[in-house]
């Protein structure tokens, strides 16, 4: 467990020995935290967006999630990997999207565009009506959202809770997938894997590769979407495929 002491005098360098004692998490915080990302999380703790980080909700290539409290309340923290992601995959997604098209091609930059990217793209959908953890604060590679789960357990990936009803929520998914396009964005990387089951209730998540409708790449990306899910939904009796789906999202149009 990581307790963040909310003391404006801490500024030593080895804070993370002094924060973390699970032996798993300080890896995991050593692999990820350097002394800017360190700042950064404190300066979202002074502003009371969380006052305790206690573990990890998920990890990933590029980043990892953890839990967060304030009170009673939980919260998610996403932390991008300065080192370690694969730029030139983010690049991919980043270049060609008019709203960031002013991005410099470093470390630093690409990161800092990315996670405000994922911010953005989930006001968009939460705006939209689409269920995604609420965006609630950004600032450099850290992002603060809602903490999708009951009673602090985090919800399970659709990939291993499918829903018990999978015919209701493909046509859900069909629509938010129309509403997505209404509003211009293709999430880019819809599958399993970025859907919550949180008993029952359909939310997507990482929508950090998000992309405009006008990305060179977009509809390559829709087709992509559309493929993983209907095969996905398919698997589980819902009578599919990518063609039948497609035309599901544009009659929901």
């Amino acid at each position: 467990m990581l307790t963040i002491f909310m003391e404006e005098e801490d500024k030593e360098d080895n804070r993370i020995e002094r924060f973390v004692k699970n032996k798993q998490v300080k890896k995991i915080f050593n692999d990820v935290f350097d002394k800017a990302t360190l700042d950064t999380i404190f300066s979202l703790a002074r502003k009371k967006y969380f006052d305790e980080v206690e573990f990890v909700i998920a990890t990933g290539k590029e980043g990892n999630v953890f839990r967060c409290k304030s009170g009673d309340n939980y919260y998610a923290l996403k932390i991008y990997k300065i080192e370690t992601s694969d730029f030139k995959h983010m690049m991919d997604y980043i270049a060609g999207d008019d709203r960031f098209k002013d991005v410099q091609k470093n470390k630093f930059n690409i990161i800092e565009a990315w996670t405000k990217k994922e911010f953005r793209n989930l006001e968009e959908f939460t705006k939209a009506k689409i269920r995604v953890p609420l965006p609630i604060a950004f600032k450099r590679n850290c992002l603060v959202m809602e903490f999708i789960g009951e009673d602090g357990e985090a919800a399970k990936r659709a990939k291993y809770a499918p829903f018990r009803n999978m015919q209701e929520k493909y046509e859900l998914m069909c629509d938010y997938m129309a509403r997505m396009v209404a509003r211009k964005v293709v999430h880019a990387d819809l599958s399993e894997y970025n859907i919550l089951n949180n008993n029952e209730e359909m939310v997507i998540i990482d929508v950090g590769q998000g992309v405009s409708t006008i990305h060179p790449k977009a509809g390559e990306f829709f087709e992509r979407d559309i493929r993983n899910l209907a095969k996905w939904f398919s698997k589980y009796g819902v009578e599919t495929n990518y063609e039948k789906m497609y035309a599901d999202i544009k009659a929901k149009k």
